[in-house]
């Protein structure tokens, strides 16, 4: 088996999103919420499904996958590779905006269902020293829970270090795989979740078309690409920083020399200077 890096947009989608595996998006909702007897999810309405086209172009970034459960509650599940400015605003807009389009104006608020935001990050956000972390809206001082709506979850990849021996919980399972399957040969023989057994098949680029390989190919070469620029775009403020230091010292150092009472030419050849610009100095 030849396993996908399951962070890749394209994947992300194909694994998550795909109509005829909903079992895949129903275990991964039910691990990482923590859904129990009669909250467990029992199928979903995919509202994003994959489609291979619109995978073409656009921002690698911000991937996510949409859904709504049996009993109209609304699911986020965002893969996001590199933070963003805003990080905390544009999650809380998002969310905010998924559960209030949920009614027309002048409908009555009891039909609006709750929606749970999972962001998958490969950054660290929160000081929750765990690689998962659940925000509500509590009251501060007894921790009560009256607006219970919105909740948002975090997984931060970075965080997660467990060996294939140490996972004790289908929540471990899941996150090892989207951290790690890239680098595995085979399904680890400790999976038995149908969902999770299914989202490694679907992983597996050996069961993947033509059109599918090339379109995450073409995903990773963006990927480099968006790298590059940003390495590039470092490079040259670097370099720039460097010198403008460099110049300030050495206008410093000429007009310590000026202040000596040196000759503005002895000035311009000590420090490199030119004439005009030790006269620029003696002006300022």
């Amino acid at each position: 088996m030849k396993f996908a890096d399951v962070t890749n947009d394209m994947a992300f989608r194909k694994i998550f999103g795909n109509e005829n595996r909903k079992e895949v998006l129903v275990s991964f909702l039910n691990a990482i919420l923590l859904f129990e007897n009669d909250r467990r999810i029992i199928t979903v309405d995919i509202l994003t499904p994959y489609q291979l086209p619109a995978l073409r172009g656009g921002k690698v970034t911000i991937v996510d996958v949409k859904a709504k459960d049996q009993n109209g509650r609304e699911y986020i599940v965002e893969m996001q590779v590199a933070e963003v400015d805003g990080f905390d605003k544009r999650v809380l807009y998002y969310a905010s905006k998924s559960y209030s389009s949920q009614i027309e104006r002048g409908d009555l608020y009891e039909k609006l269902h709750p929606t749970f935001f999972i962001g998958i990050l490969d950054f660290t956000v929160t000081q929750n020293t765990g690689y998962i972390s659940r925000h509500k809206i509590l009251d501060i001082e007894t921790g009560e829970n009256v607006i219970s709506d919105i909740e948002f979850n975090f997984i931060e990849l970075p965080k997660f270090n467990k060996k294939e021996s140490e996972l004790s919980t289908i929540i471990d399972q899941w996150v090892y795989f989207i951290k790690n399957a890239e680098n595995l040969e085979v399904i680890p023989a400790s999976v038995h979740d149908e969902g999770l057994r299914s989202a490694y098949e679907d992983a597996d680029k050996h069961n993947w078309t033509k059109a599918e390989l090339d379109a995450y190919d073409y995903v990773l070469m963006r990927e480099q690409d968006d790298r590059g620029r940003m390495s590039k775009a470092i490079k040259n403020a670097v370099t720039a920083a460097v010198k403008d230091a460099v110049t300030d010292n050495t206008k410093d150092i000429a007009g310590n020399l000026l202040k000596l009472g040196l000759a503005k030419e002895d000035v311009a050849r000590s420090t490199g200077l030119t004439v005009e610009e030790v006269e620029k100095l003696l002006r300022e």
